[in-house]
């Protein structure tokens, strides 16, 4: 009997070996079936939908994706890329896509650390929504206000901004082109958060595609969701599609400066000074510390540089005369200030050379792309200048480490743990990147990660306990991840009360609400409560 049923298991084993070719073309075309079926115009989808024999694929896959890592040919790759050009282009892509069973990832500008917007590990076949020309900005410097895409870059918001009006801002990220949807959804901090907190904290009004493909605003939506997606992170609630924002004032004249000191100056001893004082500095004063290493001998004798790279909301003047008060030891002088207007600020804090136009916020080029692993951390109280020592080795040990120090206080310590999903509030002194980047493919990638989470590890005592807290806008798969679609939520708790604390419970209850099957998934999205729990 054995003998004359072989043919039959060659056969259907055949078919399980094909079955992925088999498959991807009807679900292609099913998809192109069904797509203008849910969308307001007759339109081509075709036009806009690059699978992968297209050509231009890996061109389109590869345009915002800003960490090399995953862009290798051993990273799974989606069946198609869409690139909607209008909101019912999503409406019908979310119909469609919960339709047929096709899972989808959401990106904006592709800066996610662990590439979870265009990346499925977890779940095969995929598609990647790419929002990038949703980019429309409209200023209404009358209402104080903006309606912004979430395909536009936080340069070109700036930009926009200050073609209206030269005492108006937002308070969004250093990082030009980090674009807004993934940056709002997840907190999105920068130079004016210790002023005006973050940008999640002056959004007013939101688009959000839901799960059913319906396009909601505020008033839709309700309150309950409006709070998750302004600080829960994206790819769990929904698509946001735009975002108006509460502009803020901005005085006419804005200083900044970099100052440098190296471990032969006295870096650790200012940099413990810098813990001391830094959430209690003057609102308007935002300092943040750049540690890296640099040669300083042909020999190639390292050290240790720290630069404190700060926007101040006044004239030079005035900074002088708070700098003194509060920070004589950095010995800032006149000639260390520049005094420029808000919009060439955020040219110098997003690290263009002096003078450099902001009409370069307008260029979408991305030049300095590189291979990387990040951590996030926050300080609830000063490491001390022997830990610092300890570190200090740690970042020899590796070519190109970068740490970063930001400041919080201010507002910041204003604004309660529970107004926004974001809780990283009072208490905090300041946050800490841990960073490795590296340009060749060909260097062992096992040796930057395993670099990044000994730091990490070493860096344990000092920092927040119970939870560790993370910042969700800097993704860690090693704080732990969703299996599969039907996500545990006891183990997402781990990483989710990492990012949100208490918050996580919230986020978890909207999500089982407005999600219940969770169709909007990643590997650290927020989990729905498992049926016996609801």
């Amino acid at each position: 009997m054995v003998p004359s049923c072989s043919p039959l298991l060659s056969i259907l084993l055949l078919i399980l070996l094909l079955s992925p070719f088999m498959v991807s073309l009807p679900i292609q075309d099913r998809l192109l079936k069904c797509l203008p079926k849910y969308s307001e115009s007759s339109f081509s989808f075709s036009t806009i939908l690059y699978t992968q024999k297209n050509s231009s694929f890996t061109s389109v896959l590869q345009s915002s994706a800003q960490n090399v890592r995953f862009t290798l040919s051993s990273v799974p790759k989606p069946e198609f890329i869409l690139t909607p050009l209008q909101e019912s282009h999503i409406q019908a892509v979310v119909i469609c896509s919960k339709k047929l069973g096709i899972h989808l990832r959401v990106r904006s500008g592709g800066h996610d650390f662990e590439g979870l917007s265009y990346v499925s590990e977890i779940e095969t076949p995929f598609i990647v929504v790419d929002l990038a020309k949703l980019r429309s900005i409209s200023v209404d410097i009358e209402h104080n206000s903006a309606w912004v895409q979430v395909g536009a870059t936080n340069g070109e918001l700036y930009y926009r901004i200050s073609e209206k009006s030269k005492t108006r801002g937002f308070p969004a990220g250093t990082c030009s082109s980090v674009c807004m949807g993934g940056q709002i959804s997840g907190g999105g901090y920068g130079a004016m958060l210790r002023k005006y907190g973050l940008a999640a904290d002056n959004v007013v009004d939101a688009h959000i595609i839901d799960v059913h493909g319906r396009l909601l605003d505020r008033k839709d939506m309700g309150e309950d969701l409006f709070w998750a997606i302004r600080g829960g992170a994206g790819g769990s609630f929904g698509i946001v599609t735009a975002w108006k924002v509460k502009l803020v004032p901005v005085p006419s004249a804005v200083t900044v400066f970099t100052v440098t000191k190296t471990l032969e100056q006295g870096a650790t001893k200012l940099l413990y000074r810098w813990q001391q004082i830094v959430d209690q500095l003057d609102k308007d004063l935002f300092i943040r510390i750049q540690i890296q290493t640099a040669n300083v001998s042909s020999q190639g004798k390292r050290t240790i540089t720290t630069s404190y790279n700060a926007m101040f909301l006044g004239d030079a003047n005035r900074l002088l005369q708070v700098m003194k008060h509060s920070f004589p030891e950095l010995g800032l002088t006149r000639q260390d200030c520049i005094e420029t207007n808000w919009i060439n600020s955020t040219v110098y804090i997003a690290g263009f050379a002096n003078n450099t136009p902001p009409e370069v916020f307008l260029q979408r080029t991305y030049p300095n792309r590189e291979y990387f692993k990040a951590k996030s951390d926050y300080a609830k109280k000063p490491v001390s200048e022997k830990a610092l020592e300890g570190l200090w080795e740690k970042l020899f040990e590796v070519e190109s480490p970068l740490v970063v120090f930001t400041p919080y206080g201010g507002m910041m310590s204003q604004i309660s743990e529970s107004q926004t999903p974001f809780p990283h509030r009072k208490g905090t002194k300041f946050m800490i990147l841990y960073y490795t980047g590296w340009q060749d493919a060909k260097e062992d990638v096992a040796k930057h990660i395993d670099w990044t989470r000994m730091v990490y590890n070493y860096m344990t005592p000092y920092v927040s306990k119970n939870p560790r807290e993370a910042y969700a806008n800097y993704r860690d798969l090693d704080l732990g991840m969703n299996n599969n679609s039907n996500a545990s939520f006891v183990e997402a708790s781990v990483f989710g009360t990492n990012y949100f604390k208490d918050n996580f419970y919230r986020l978890v209850h909207v999500k089982t609400k407005v999600d219940p099957d969770n169709f909007f998934r990643h590997e650290q999205s927020i989990p729905p409560l498992p049926l016996h729990m609801r």
